[in-house]
């Protein structure tokens, strides 16, 4: 999920001891959403040239402190790229609209085509992501509509090999499920480009 070896993510538990999760009744490690949080801070530490050691050390001293680790577009204010996410399998959803909010975008989500419909009625988002076999398939046909709508981007998913039919219903891209959390980001992001913020755009 956060592009972390699962060997790694286990050495740091028990080297460490700071993000401990639950375990399932068959010992699979069950991770919390803010856990997830805290990984990716451990995450953007070593990104930014720290070692391991240390970036536990700011976790830790950050946890002590009460810290804050709700993600970006819940801490920092300011108009934000709206994503319309159109999805048809609730739990995919809170698992997609996770990392895309986690990466500062703001997103709306629609888990029928007609609450995608109502959505474009009220405001009109940057990128959509429409999941084709949402409402029994329609999600071509969403696309479609999103695009005449005004929906600059639209990113069509699904459990199918339906690439040639998106396209062609005028997505700008696919990508077959599941999803990986990283390759949807990096996705999202050459569609929009590297900021979250709006650069000018408009919304109704």
């Amino acid at each position: 999920m956060l592009g972390i070896a699962a060997a790694t993510v286990r050495n740091w538990e028990e080297r460490y001891g700071l993000v401990k999760p639950e375990r399932s009744p068959g010992g699979h490690r069950l991770y919390s959403r803010k856990q997830v949080e805290q990984l990716r801070f451990v995450k953007e530490q070593l990104d930014a040239g720290l070692q391991p050691a240390e970036a536990h050390r700011l976790l830790g001293e950050r946890l002590e402190r009460g810290g804050d680790f709700r993600v970006a577009d819940e801490r920092e204010p300011g108009a934000r790229l709206l994503i319309l996410l159109a999805e048809r399998d609730p739990y995919a959803a809170e698992f997609e609209q996770f990392f895309l909010r986690t990466e500062g975008y703001e997103v709306a989500l629609a888990l029928d085509a007609e609450d995608a419909a109502r959505t474009l009625e009220q405001r009109l988002p940057q990128l959509a992501v429409v999941e084709l076999l949402i409402s029994g398939g329609a999600g071509a046909e969403l696309c479609r509509r999103l695009k005449e709508g005004g929906v600059p981007v639209c990113l069509a998913i699904s459990t199918l090999e339906a690439r040639d039919e998106a396209l062609g219903a005028g997505a700008d891209a696919f990508l077959q499920k599941p999803l990986d959390p990283l390759q949807l980001v990096s996705t999202v992001k050459d569609l929009l480009g590297e900021s979250a913020f709006l650069k000018g755009a408009t919304s109704r």
